[in-house]
């Protein structure tokens, strides 16, 4: 029965905080808020191991970045089908999603996980205070816009962000050094110049290799867009 009276008690508190917050500061902050969160969109860190991996080569980056995101894929969306909490403006009358709707389940949030996991990898990397307070400017700032936008409860952003933290962990001590020295090993056996830390000329002097990468951008950003896609194929249709 305690258990019941928490959770209870924790789904009022989220209500009431998304009640209040949803489209909170008018549309021009909301239009900064759209902004700042796509710094916790898939696409973003999908966008970056690419770029780390095929345009400017670092096979510290392209570990460290992509298994952090490859761990938020393992352990976010099993979640968000295993609980299919319904998004605030599915569930809340007063709500009003202020974004393209999301077609994913509402808890955890990828976004707070994205940039949490992240933002602890570039904390650990670059080691300054100045990077410190950023980093959690960003966390809460996009944590914030998801509330405010009305596609997430707080509660989602905050178990999005700890389980982002648990991400980083997994992923910069466990998976990343190993996916390093898998790398590094494999260097030996390229046939080819490898070009590390700068841009790729194979860009400007292979086809293929330019199709290829323009290829892989063009594959995420599709995806990133699929559903605004469907639906003005669908208007364009109907008209």
């Amino acid at each position: 029965m305690e258990d019941k009276s928490i959770l209870k008690n924790l789904d009022a508190w989220d209500k009431r905080i998304i009640l209040k917050y949803n489209g909170f500061g008018g549309m021009l902050f909301t239009n900064l808020l759209k902004i700042i969160s796509f710094l916790g969109r898939e696409t973003l860190w999908m966008v970056l191991t690419v770029f780390y991996l095929f345009i400017f080569y670092d096979s510290f980056l392209f570990s460290n970045i992509s298994t952090v995101f490859l761990v938020g894929v393992l352990i976010i969306a099993p979640i968000k089908k295993l609980v299919g909490r319904d998004r605030p403006f599915e569930a809340l009358k007063n709500i009003e999603a202020l974004e393209r709707e999301p077609t994913s389940r509402s808890f955890p949030s990828w976004h707070s996980y994205n940039v949490a996991s992240q933002g602890f990898l570039f904390i650990m990397m670059l080691n300054t205070p100045m990077v410190v307070i950023i980093v959690a400017f960003i966390v809460i700032f996009v944590s914030f816009s998801r509330i405010q936008l009305g596609v997430h409860y707080p509660t989602d952003v905050i178990c999005g962000a700890f389980i982002g933290v648990f991400g980083f962990i997994i992923a910069r001590f466990v998976l990343a050094p190993f996916l390093n020295s898998l790398m590094i090993f494999f260097e030996q056996f390229s046939i080819g110049d490898i070009y590390k830390q700068v841009i790729n000329p194979l860009l400007f002097e292979n086809l293929f290799y330019l199709l290829l990468v323009v290829g892989l951008l063009s594959i995420i950003i599709y995806l990133a867009n699929y559903k605004w896609i469907v639906e003005h194929c669908s208007k364009s249709k109907r008209a």
